[in-house]
């Protein structure tokens, strides 16, 4: 049986890509950023090893669905459950508290507070799968993410997570010379399940470690990861079609689809996915930016989440309507080239 199976999923509900391309690009980032840690003191190696460890159940659901070898999401999403629950049971960390009184008074029981930890983990780890449909979105959240956790890791003396959170910032970079804009590399389930463990877990170890920090403030980071998520739950559930059932109207495809109706078909189906995952990557970075300044004010947070939210549904409901109302000339269609080509 041969290692790596067939891959080509242009023909996928979900796919916005046009050429048969490997998506292992996931697998390099990990293994540059581990690299980067090979230089880490030694008392600053058990942390690295849990995290390397944790990893290990999510990567490899992730890469089996790289290599071929079909796994379906509820597996992926086990795989993802199982990396959390090691963090949690290793590292004795959860989510504990949130800054809002209210959540906090639910979550001192930890009963109730491991559960939520590990929804919030497992499903954001899931969000960031299911951005991951353009290039250099997922990537580039990663790199905004990662210099978010950085700075406020540095700023409040947490040398050891500051150094965590800039080790993933120059393997992104390096894969992001690769995917955008001409996309010859995908970052693949392994990659985005395992950047979304790592930084969801970098945020609850700051949350621990820094007395001022509040896991709602530190959580406004993974808002377009979680809304994309729970957009797509609900639609599907609208519906009547199972909520892990693949569709075409994801935030960024949709977007895809609208440019490509604006743009009148001037541009090629590659340079339309590129150019979807640079307009949307701004307003993706804006809670980021947000819960860097939040990040100690949870009721501010809890309002900006409100908002954000509220904004992200508007958008898209606008769209919508704005898609049905206007007639528009036909998406040009891909074009799948052959390795021979």
């Amino acid at each position: 049986m041969p290692l790596l199976r067939s891959r080509d999923d242009i023909g996928a509900r979900q796919a916005l890509h046009c050429d048969i391309t490997p998506r292992l690009g996931g697998v390099g980032i990990i293994l540059a950023a581990a690299l980067a840690m090979l230089i880490i003191p030694q008392s600053l190696s058990r942390i690295f090893g849990m995290f390397a460890i944790s990893l290990v159940p999510v990567v490899l659901a992730g890469l089996a669905e790289d290599l071929g070898y079909r796994v379906a999401p509820r597996g992926r999403l086990l795989a993802a459950a199982s990396s959390c629950l090691f963090m949690i049971f290793m590292l004795n960390v959860w989510v504990a508290a949130t800054g809002v009184a209210a959540l906090d008074y639910v979550l001192r029981l930890a009963l109730v507070a491991i559960p939520v930890t590990m929804l919030w983990c497992t499903g954001i780890c899931h969000g960031f799968n299911l951005i991951d449909g353009v290039n250099g979105l997922t990537a580039g959240l990663g790199i905004v993410i990662a210099t978010g956790l950085w700075w406020i890791a540095r700023e409040n003396g947490q040398d050891t997570l500051a150094l965590f959170s800039f080790a993933l910032i120059p393997a992104l970079l390096g894969f992001i010379l690769f995917n955008w804009p001409l996309g010859r590399i995908f970052l693949g389930d392994a990659g985005a399940y395992g950047i979304g463990h790592i930084l969801v877990w970098l945020s609850i170890l700051l949350a621990m470690h820094v007395p001022q920090a509040t896991m709602m403030g530190l959580s406004l980071m993974f808002f377009w990861p979680a809304a994309d998520t729970l957009l797509a739950m609900h639609r599907r559930w609208y519906q009547g079609k199972p909520v892990d059932a693949p569709d075409r109207m994801h935030f960024h495809q949709f977007t895809y689809r609208l440019l490509s109706q604006f743009g009148g078909n001037r541009l090629s189906a590659r340079a339309m996915n590129s150019l979807t995952g640079l307009v949307i990557l701004p307003f993706a970075a804006m809670p980021v930016v947000a819960a860097v300044m939040l990040y100690d004010a949870p009721y501010l947070a809890l309002a900006a989440w409100a908002m954000f939210g509220a904004l992200f549904v508007l958008s898209y409901v606008w769209g919508v309507r704005v898609f049905k109302n206007r007639t528009f000339r036909p998406v040009r269609p891909f074009k799948v080239l052959t390795p021979a080509e």
